[in-house]
């Protein structure tokens, strides 16, 4: 149970209160330290599902906690740039529509599970987890580097084409999920 890709994966969960504990009063040093986590925590992301494969050592316990944690780092860090206002006005509905996809999501996956039906990744959706990803670690740079003002337009813009991506892969999921509903 305990395998290098599963601690890999622990370890991003476990990684997520020293997120919160440097943004909590940020100055423009733990903006530096926190992309240095999130990026880090992105590298073990890749990792952990690389090594179980190349290992053959896939377990039910990775398959379920590696999409737990995504989700709770996504959360997190959404969360944590909302309250020091890095996220703020209206990109704060972008990143609402993040969040809610991902809840929404997370109850229709569990909702066919019950029913046996697989709900597979679309490609459409892997694009708007590199949006996402590159949206966040964008504004979190730019709160390192304030004076780079285009790495926050990078930022914003992604988070933006994130959620727009978000509307259309969470819809197309809600009408698959719906054809198992009766």
């Amino acid at each position: 149970m305990l395998t290098l890709p599963n601690i890999l994966t622990l370890s991003r969960i476990l990684a997520m209160p020293v997120l919160v504990a440097l943004l909590w009063y940020p100055g423009r040093g733990d903006y530096a330290a926190v992309f240095v986590l999130y990026v880090l925590v992105g590298i073990t992301d890749y990792f952990d599902g690389y090594l179980a494969r190349a290992q053959g050592t896939v377990s039910k316990l990775g398959i379920f906690l590696d999409p737990i944690a995504d989700k709770i780092m996504v959360a997190t860090v959404i969360v944590m740039l909302v309250f020091t206002r890095a996220i703020d006005g209206w990109p704060v509905i972008a990143a609402l529509i993040i969040l809610l996809r991902e809840i929404a999501v997370s109850g229709l996956r569990e909702f066919l599970a019950g029913v046996r039906v697989s709900l597979p990744v679309s490609q459409l959706a892997k694009w708007k987890t590199t949006f996402q990803l590159v949206s966040l670690g964008a504004i979190i740079l730019a709160g390192a580097l304030p004076e780079a003002a285009w790495i926050n337009l990078v930022g914003l813009t992604c988070l933006w084409a994130a959620a727009a991506l978000t509307l259309v892969t969470g819809w197309d999921y809600l009408r698959i999920g719906l054809k198992h509903m009766d």
